[in-house]
């Protein structure tokens, strides 16, 4: 069963994170799922700290993008959900490769909704959960 009431098309979503901090930093919605949403994001020149490891920033922009993106997928026509609060933990540090973040529904309500984000490595190892808050906004 799915919980999207909008149609999700991967090349729409990605098209509308064009021009955007996704598309600077290498953001990409690589999937969705009846209950989830996953995207990738390198770790590279783009996204590291000084100490050459994944910055916890570049972690967080990852879980909101899939987080907010998710929250609006699950909106009536006449609302738009954007980040109330979101918190990280960062659990494992990553050098080089891809971070594959997947989110999930906690709560999907009528003005608010609780999504959680886990990432993982590209040996499935997780290095960082987040939760995001979203609000909804009349448009």
């Amino acid at each position: 069963m799915s919980i999207w009431k909008k149609e999700p098309s991967l090349d729409a979503i990605n098209q509308r994170l064009e021009g955007t901090i996704c598309d600077h930093i290498g953001i990409t919605v690589t999937a969705v799922g009846g209950d989830s949403l996953t995207g990738t994001m390198p770790v590279d020149q783009r996204t590291i700290q000084p100490a050459g490891i994944l910055h916890g920033g570049s972690s967080v922009v990852l879980a909101e993008t899939l987080g907010s993106v998710a929250a609006n997928l699950c909106s009536d026509e006449d609302k738009y959900w954007v980040g109330l609060e979101v918190n990280a933990n960062h659990i494992k540090s990553v050098t080089s490769g891809l971070v594959t973040g997947t989110a999930k529904a906690v709560h999907v309500g009528r003005s608010t909704q609780v999504w959680e984000i886990r990432l993982e490595n590209e040996k499935g190892q997780l290095t960082c959960i987040s939760r995001l808050t979203m609000a909804a906004v009349s448009k």
